[in-house]
């Protein structure tokens, strides 16, 4: 279960998050949780590049570690990179000073305010532990969830969802991870291809 659209309660919540950008111009900021992985993550920056759009890549540290030629060129070709723990842990099951050291860990080789907690899952507890360790932190959430993920999920489907919800300022997420892939190489391109004709650009978010 999970929401395509995040709501307004949520939001409001955990106001210390981001959930979207300057909703006054026609930008659109897309971002990528789980990568980089070979195949996957190279297909999209193929996709990026024919929109000279920007984007935002969340990294799992010990996928950095294993892939650092696609790393590097995710950093060559300008997105922003963003910190998604070194080991993809969940906040709700995993205490506070592991939850840390885990983002530590990736912080050493990443060095950079962004981060996203994988699955959305962050403890308030957690929160004030990174905001000590990392003052100038920007835990970046999301106001659109494709889906990409769900495996049961048709591409027509998931694409609907991405055009149905996103508007002007809309943080919209997507995975470079092979789970997601049948998906996202659907999606992606025939959504950036919509949005361009409307008017649209596309950002990567702010360091």
């Amino acid at each position: 279960m999970y929401l395509v659209k995040t709501p307004w309660l949520l939001k409001r919540l955990y106001p210390e998050l981001i959930w979207n950008v300057n909703q006054t111009n026609r930008c659109i900021y897309l971002t990528f949780d789980d990568g980089p992985i070979p195949i996957v993550t190279t297909h999209i920056l193929n996709i990026l590049k024919q929109y000279n759009a920007k984007a935002t890549f969340f990294c799992i540290g010990d996928n950095v570690s294993k892939h650092p030629d696609i790393f590097k060129q995710l950093v060559k070709d300008g997105h922003s990179i963003g910190n998604h723990t070194y080991n993809h842990l969940k906040g709700w099951k995993t205490d506070k000073e592991t939850y840390l050291n885990n983002f530590l860990q990736t912080d050493k080789v990443l060095d950079t305010p962004l981060f996203r907690p994988p699955y959305g899952r962050i403890k308030k507890q957690q929160i004030k532990a990174l905001q000590a360790a990392r003052p100038d932190i920007k835990i970046v959430m999301w106001d659109v969830l494709s889906g990409d993920f769900d495996i049961n999920l048709k591409p027509e489907a998931c694409l609907n969802n991405v055009l149905k919800h996103t508007e002007p300022g809309s943080i919209v997420v997507f995975h470079d991870s092979l789970k997601a892939f049948d998906r996202v190489k659907y999606v992606l391109p025939r959504a950036m291809e919509i949005w361009s004709n409307a008017g649209y650009e596309f950002y990567a978010l702010p360091v």
